[in-house]
């Protein structure tokens, strides 16, 4: 696994939409003022012709003219980083015709998005072993600035190896007025975050209580389930090889579109296809749709940890990962431990930036 430099003021952030860009509002208007606040501070920002395009069916443009834009700006030296300029729909058009086993045996630079953007995050990290941040796109920096994108940024300027969850969240409901009614208002914090740990005990997973403390380490995978269990089985399903060939894995999962019984079907075929034979722990953020949801009997909590018990490892449930603001992001492909206790979380970082050792291996 290797690490990109840091960032530091002064040097160019590439902005390129492989997903859906900022062709239409409230995306225009956030888009520039995210372009106006990297300039506070202090970076120059390369926008790419695919964020203001729209004449791709679900993302930007046709894939093969986005996945050229992204890999050109990969390539680009005079580019330190890059921030996908959305999310979206269907970037693993995008994807198929990225060449990562090309972009694995050049210098590495940051790249940065969530959702759709696992989709060149994850086999970044499983195929040409490469970490990535899951985190904010340049849209979703066009707001005022709050601790979510500042642990961002701080991570690209390596200004930090720890990131802690927040103690509220943005609920569903007051998501659309904060976004849809004005793109611009900060968080609407009005839900006290609770977590659900869960602890192997007689071969099921039973919740903690505030008083037990859950630890455990190894190399962060994962992301949007609804793009992972797509991916699974494809060109760039990677991990039968990576987990030969790595130790522990600590999962983090969160889901967009699901509704309960899709999130159980998909964490059922990720599991049966060999991807968790690894997991040290899993970390799973509060789903979108299916929240406070539930169908015939499975809710978003049994969905996932009917399936997963038998790996005799720690779940975390309804952390701040995914698409209920605020969320922290995270370093895919690092080694990491994670710490959570009540409804404390946090995520440290056990690499350093340009290292080319091989990441510890030791549950």
């Amino acid at each position: 696994m290797r690490f990109p430099q840091h960032i530091t003021p002064g040097q160019t952030i590439g902005v390129t939409a492989p997903s859906f860009g900022a062709s239409s509002e409230p995306y225009i208007s956030r888009f520039d003022l995210a372009d106006r606040k990297f300039a506070e501070a202090g970076y120059q920002i390369k926008a790419g012709a695919t964020c203001h395009m729209s004449d791709g069916l679900g993302i930007s443009t046709n894939p093969e003219r986005a996945a050229q834009e992204l890999e050109e700006f990969y390539l680009d030296d005079g580019i330190q980083a890059i921030i996908s300029c959305g999310g979206g729909e269907l970037m693993c058009e995008t994807v198929g015709h990225i060449d990562f086993l090309k972009l694995g045996e050049v210098r590495p630079k940051w790249f940065m998005g969530y959702s759709d953007n696992t989709n060149f995050i994850f086999p970044m990290a499983t195929i040409a072993g490469v970490a990535g941040i899951y985190g904010p796109t340049f849209t979703g920096f066009g707001k005022p600035w709050e601790q979510a994108e500042t642990d961002a940024l701080a991570l690209l300027e390596g200004k930090t190896t720890i990131v802690r969850g927040y103690s509220h969240f943005q609920s569903p409901e007051a998501d659309y007025e904060a976004t849809v009614k004005d793109p611009f208002s900060p968080y609407v914090l009005d839900t006290k975050k609770q977590l659900k740990t869960f602890i192997p005990k007689g071969g099921q997973l039973m919740p903690a209580n505030d008083e037990e403390a859950v630890s455990a380490s190894g190399i962060l995978l994962g992301g949007c389930l609804d793009v992972l269990a797509n991916l699974c089985g494809t060109k760039l399903d990677n991990m039968k090889t990576f987990n030969r060939e790595h130790g522990a894995v600590a999962w983090v999962l969160e889901s967009c579109d699901g509704n309960p019984m899709e999130i159980r079907r998909q964490i059922w075929h990720l599991d049966n296809a060999g991807w968790f034979g690894n997991a040290s722990l899993f970390v799973i953020g509060r789903p979108l749709a299916s929240w406070q949801k539930s169908m015939m009997g499975v809710d978003q909590y049994n969905a996932v940890t009917d399936i997963l018990a038998y790996h005799k490892v720690p779940v975390i449930m309804d952390a701040d990962v995914g698409h209920i603001s605020p969320t922290v992001p995270l370093v895919i492909g690092a080694e990491t431990a994670v710490h959570a206790q009540g409804n404390e979380l946090y995520f440290e970082l056990l690499h350093e930036a340009g290292a080319s050792r091989p990441l510890c291996n030791q549950r």
